[in-house]
Order: C-alpha cells, then structure tokens, then sequence
C-alpha cells in the first residue's frame, strides 16, 4: 500500500486516520447485529427499535457541525483521541443495558463521540495530505474494513460470549488505537494555507455571527447542491445497511443446508446466523468501491461520477429483492454489488465537497456533510423500520430507492453547471 504514498508526512496522517476511521465504524456497524438480539431481548418491534437506533445514530451526525468547528481550531489528533475514548466507554455502558432506555442512553454516548471524527479526520487529510484523492481512498477502504469487521467480528464473539461481555470486548481496542495515536508525528496543514497566506495549526473559535457568516459563504453556489446529494447518500445508507442482516435472514436458508459440521439440532447451528457473515461480507465488497472510486476522484469529475453511481444504485436498490428470491448466488451477486456501490459514492462525495469549499472552511464543511449524512441520514433507520412495519421488504427497498434516484438528479445538475 504504502509505495503509492511516498511522502513520510502522507503515510503518518493517512495510518493515524485509517485505524481511527476504521474503529468508529467497527462499532457503527456492530449495532446492527446487536439489534437481531435486542428485538427478541427485549420484545420490541423493528419500528421502535429502529427510532431508538435513530437517536444515537443521529447524534453521530448532529454533533459532526460543531466538531467541525472544533476541528478548524483543535488539533487533529486531541479530538480523535477523545473520539475513541468516548466510543470505548459507551460500549463499557451498554453492556450493563437492561432495557431500551438505556440502550438510548449508551448509543447517545457512541454518537456524541464518534460525531468527532469524520469532520476532524476528513478535514485532516484534505490539509495534511498531498496526495489527496489516494488518502481519501485508502481511509476509505479502512473505513470498510471496519465496517466488515464489526459485524463479522462481533457475530464470531457472539457464537461463545453472552453479548454484554462482547460488547466490553468490542470496547478495548478503542485504548490500543489512542496509544498509537500519541506515538507518531505528522504536519496536519502540510499542503494548504489560509486565506492570508499563512500556515496555522490552530485558529480562534468562531463567534456565533462568525459561524453564521461562514456558513452563508458555504451555501453558495454548488456546495448547496453537494449538501443535498450527500443527504441522499445519509439517508439510503442508514435505511438500507440497519436492517439488512434480518432482512437477509429472511431470505437465506439454515446453515445446516451448506455446512454438515453443523447438526441440525446443535446448539452452535442455532447461534450460527449466515445472515451476518453474508452482511459482513457485503461490507467487505465495499473495499473494493472505496479503492476503486478513490482512485477515480484523481481522473475524473467526482460530480460526475456521484451521479452515475447514484444512478446504478438507484437500479439496484430497486431490484435487489426480486434478484434474492432467485437463489443464494443472485442474492451473494446483488449484496455484492449493492455494498460496493453504496460504499464507492464515499471518496467520490469527500472529494466533491473538497472542491467545493476553501480550505479555512474545510473543517465546518465536513461538519456540515456528516450533519447531512449521519444527522438527517439517521432518519433512514426510523423510516426504513416503518416502511417494514407497513409494506414488504421488496415495496420498502422500492421506496428506499428514491434516495439515489434524487442524488443522482443532484450530482448531475451539479455537473453540469460546472461544465457549463
């Protein structure tokens, strides 16, 4: 990996970034094989369970604007540390959960937490990295591992502990990565300067009427659009990704019919859920879109190619229920292919909202994209789990598919006024 990062200053902010984006999704995506548990746990439906998911995960957005203000002032590396030790704490607190409320409570602890990161990481890279689109990509791509990691690794644990002691195994690494973090140097505003022509590490804290005034600055012009299209993105990802390991349990047949080790009334059969190493792996896939459309931002418009993964996922969403029921291969295929396109719209939209905001606002403008992507986007699970409640799995995915559909709509347009 490293030979296509040759500046030393890169590879220490690029690693530093990697292992922290990677353990705020590790425990992301770990919720939702948390949630087949506490559905049957805690006799709760899955539109209940979906809006008490909702609060924390939108705190994971909602607190990303004023960590992207702290962000312009603060050190990277400060902020990312209490965003992995807040994350490791709150999974300390939702292994003592007996009952919902305080499932609420210790999620609103990961979300606040982790909101530190994507605006603080993001705006890190865009300054501190030359090569911009290839540090994009590869934290990209750790951000999947995590994001496969989580669930797979959290269903293996599942299979020998109770799920309170895997949720307080699931807390430690969070520690490991602080320590390194406090290890390595680097340059976090290496490539960029501010608009005086001046390189700073660290800036005074917006006054309100400041805060009011850059933000005005931002919404001009295609960063509207930008805003908007990530949006979309928040909302299909949240929707689709929290209730996907029981929507795949409801289409794939018993691990008995692939693995005779297992007996088909063996304890271990019975813990064994295919579902979550099938959703696992589609997480996995998304590598792949992250690499792939990564290395793309550096070749071509990123508005252009938002809109054309937009578009195919658009379709895929749309037949991605139909294409299921046709046997495990099609639906190993469609997961496939869903995963790697959801995770390919990242490094595309990180790049898109890169161009179109300075650099003395980069910070505030990563803030304001995973206020729309994680904060808004949240709603998608309550949405999602409504939609279950009242239509089939194939009508929900129809009408998730509207998202892309309108994001597709926006990037285009955000192109071509570029063009034009």
């Amino acid at each position: 990996m490293w030979v296509l990062i040759v500046n030393s200053n890169d590879r220490s902010i690029v690693s530093f970034a990697m292992l922290s984006h990677a353990m705020v999704h590790v425990y992301e995506l770990s919720i939702p094989i948390f949630m087949v548990i506490w559905l049957t746990e805690f006799s709760v439906t899955t539109a209940v369970l979906g809006a008490v998911v909702s609060i924390g995960y939108g705190l994971f957005g909602v607190g990303a604007l004023p960590a992207g203000v702290l962000a312009d002032k603060f050190r990277a590396r400060n902020l990312v540390a209490v965003c992995l030790v807040g994350m490791g704490s709150s999974f300390l607190l939702l292994s003592f959960a007996q009952n919902v409320v305080m499932i609420v409570v210790a999620l609103c602890v990961w979300g606040a937490a982790a909101s530190i990161y994507h605006p603080t990481g993001l705006a890190l890279i865009s300054k501190g990295v030359e090569a911009r689109g290839t540090g994009f990509a590869f934290h990209g791509m750790a951000g999947n591992l995590g994001i496969a990691l989580g669930p797979l690794l959290t269903a293996v644990l599942l299979l020998f502990f109770d799920w309170r002691l895997v949720s307080v195994l699931l807390a430690l690494p969070a520690g490991v990565v602080v320590v390194y973090a406090f290890s390595i140097t680097f340059d976090e505003t290496t490539v960029v300067q501010t608009t005086s022509g001046e390189v700073t590490t660290e800036r005074e804290v917006r006054s309100l009427g400041e805060f009011v005034s850059d933000s005005k600055i931002l919404f001009t012009g295609g960063f509207v659009l930008a805003f908007f299209a990530v949006m979309m993105n928040g909302l299909f990802y949240r929707s689709t990704l929290t209730f996907l390991p029981d929507v795949l349990s409801g289409v794939l047949p018993p691990v008995t019919n692939y693995f005779q080790v297992f007996g088909p009334e063996s304890q271990l059969a019975g813990e064994f859920d295919l579902a979550s190493y099938v959703y696992s792996g589609l997480l996995l896939v998304g590598i792949g879109g992250q690499y792939v459309a990564g290395k793309l931002t550096d070749r071509i418009h990123p508005e252009a190619g938002l809109a054309a993964v937009f578009g195919v996922l658009a379709l895929v969403a749309v037949v991605f229920v139909p294409a299921s029921k046709r046997g495990t291969t099609m639906t190993l295929l469609v997961s496939a292919l869903l995963g790697f396109l959801i995770f390919a719209l990242q490094p595309l939209y990180q790049a898109t909202i890169a161009e179109y905001s300075p650099p003395d606002e980069r910070g505030l403008s990563y803030g304001y994209t995973y206020l729309g992507t994680f904060g808004i986007g949240a709603a998608g699970a309550a949405i999602a789990g409504y939609l279950l409640t009242v239509l089939t799995v194939g009508e929900t995915f129809t009408m998730l598919a509207v998202f892309p559909l309108i994001g597709a709509l926006l990037a285009g347009a955000l192109w071509w006024v570029e063009e034009t």
